[in-house]
């Protein structure tokens, strides 16, 4: 079992939402998190406010310099690298087609950018320094999580960009697992439902009410707390790997 304790965390989108929330669960944890975020001011506050053991790192995740930069200071900082949450991402909301005309292309594009490619090259080039790891009890170097989305399943109008991009996070999640099983990294994907992000938060208190009381049981939106409770029994549960966990209060969406 990978006890959280002493190890050092990555935590891409760290500077809001479910990335906080997970920086902060595992910081109170005695782990050592290096939030990855564009947000200087706020990735900056967050790392002053936990102290000495977070730190903060201006990333572009999808930019391999910059990713390599965040990885040479987690080394110089800590110890080593075991654990991986990628939480960056975008929504964007955009019609296949319409009377106004088609999908942005480059809007499409780089919302794969972000959500897929970005994820891709956290993944790839801390796994590097994840095999270098000694073995833990049970044999393991280290965790990889990504973040997709109910969407990846369920996607709504307007959803084909941001629905096909967390669908290869999902697809992606196996063969990865199978590409790391001799090294001892295990990765899973969790796909929240509705969460209080800021994202919600921008939308009027009875559209809030009303998205919560479409969950089945809570009828309520998520606490980000909660996803960051997830992340931690994937790291502490070794026989979690190569799964995709609906987080989401059994949530299926509907067409809009």
């Amino acid at each position: 079992m990978m006890k959280m304790e002493g190890k050092t965390a990555l935590v891409s989108g760290g500077a809001s939402g479910l990335g906080e929330a997970t920086v902060r669960h595992l910081a109170a944890r005695e782990a050592q998190v290096l939030i990855m975020d564009l947000d200087d001011e706020r990735g900056s506050a967050i790392a002053a406010e936990l102290g000495p053991s977070v730190a903060f790192w201006q990333t572009d995740i999808t930019s391999t310099a910059d990713v390599t930069a965040a990885l040479d200071f987690a080394r110089q900082r800590f110890p080593r690298i075991d654990i991986v949450v990628n939480c960056a991402g975008i929504a964007p909301g955009a019609k296949l087609a319409s009377k106004k005309g088609p999908h942005d292309l480059d809007l499409f594009k780089r919302t794969l950018e972000v959500n897929v490619v970005g994820p891709f090259n956290v993944m790839r080039l801390a796994a590097v320094q994840m095999v270098a790891n000694e073995l833990n009890d049970e044999e393991g170097r280290g965790v990889i999580i990504n973040t997709a989305s109910i969407a990846a399943f369920d996607g709504q109008v307007g959803q084909a960009a941001y629905a096909a991009s967390k669908a290869a996070l999902v697809g992606l999640t196996l063969p990865v697992a199978r590409d790391l099983a001799n090294e001892g990294i295990r990765i899973c994907t969790i796909a929240p439902g509705l969460y209080q992000t800021p994202m919600m938060a921008g939308l009027a208190e009875p559209v809030r009410e009303a998205l919560g009381k479409m969950v089945p049981f809570p009828s309520r939106l998520g606490k980000p707390e909660e996803f960051a409770l997830l992340v931690q029994q994937i790291i502490e549960n070794p026989m979690l790997n190569g799964e995709t966990i609906r987080l989401d209060g059994a949530l299926r969406l509907a067409p809009k």
